[in-house]
């Protein structure tokens, strides 16, 4: 259970990051960190203390390696997470550089204020 905790105080953490930082660097940490919470709590429903791989071997019994083997669902989902994940922060530092050679700033406030 304080593992749970643990995730949830690292996704405010996150969120916290995302809302009240003016820096937009700041902002995509805040939202990686968000990213890895919610992939840290897929992993966390996925495991079973002394699971095993979820391979069917011959000699294995069919009704042992259904009350021992791991879902492999969330750790499929968690790799199609990381993989979107590195995508959307690309995207997300790309559109920062451009931010920044356009007005010369990271602060949220400074660009809303140059703007006009």
């Amino acid at each position: 259970m304080t593992l749970y905790f643990l995730n949830f105080v690292l996704f405010i953490i996150g969120l916290y990051a995302l809302v009240a930082k003016r820096h937009i660097v700041k902002k995509i940490l805040g939202v990686s960190i968000m990213e890895y919470s919610v992939n840290l709590f897929l992993i966390l429903i996925g495991f079973k203390k002394s699971g095993v791989a979820p391979i069917l071997m011959k000699d294995m019994d069919l009704s042992t390696f259904i009350k021992t083997a791991v879902d492999p669902l969330p750790q499929a989902l968690v790799l199609t997470s990381i993989v979107i994940g590195l995508g959307t922060l690309a995207l997300m530092v790309a559109m920062a550089i451009r931010i920044y050679e356009r007005y010369g700033t990271f602060d949220m406030h400074e660009i809303n204020r140059l703007r006009g």
